[in-house]
């Protein structure tokens, strides 16, 4: 029995603070698929389900992290631009005007989410060489 009136009785194995799952979501496998599935869920120690589960919440956060992801590489890749194309002149004597710089930013601004992509599609073609 609750000593205070706020406290809740818990089932038994039940979570504190996590709302009850009474969801189901089901798919058919082959046999080689299911025991690709249970040997995966096995080198990590845990059950099938719970695996799918932690499978499929990952899965759903993932389209948050990749955006996140790709636009740290712009911004990285933007400062890759910005320092070849400003050292270059430099290092060969040449003097940069402020206007010269203010439109190198602007290229820069410009082009830094393509070179992104192109850099990424360079990985990705190395990968599954």
């Amino acid at each position: 029995m609750p000593i205070l009136g706020n406290e809740m009785k818990r089932r038994k194995g039940a979570v504190k603070g996590r709302e009850c799952r009474n969801r189901s979501l089901n798919t058919k496998l082959t046999a080689t698929e299911a025991a690709a599935v249970d040997a995966a869920a096995g080198t990590e120690g845990k059950a099938v389900g719970e695996w799918l589960r932690d499978l499929v919440l990952r899965e759903l956060g993932r389209g948050t992290s990749q955006l996140q992801s790709l636009a740290a590489i712009g911004e990285i890749v933007g400062l890759r631009l910005l320092l070849i194309n400003t050292l270059e002149p430099l290092l060969r004597g040449d003097k940069m005007t402020a206007d010269q710089f203010k439109e190198m930013l602007r290229y820069v601004k410009a082009n830094k989410r393509k070179a992104a992509e192109d850099a990424l599609a360079s990985y990705a073609e190395r990968s599954t060489e």
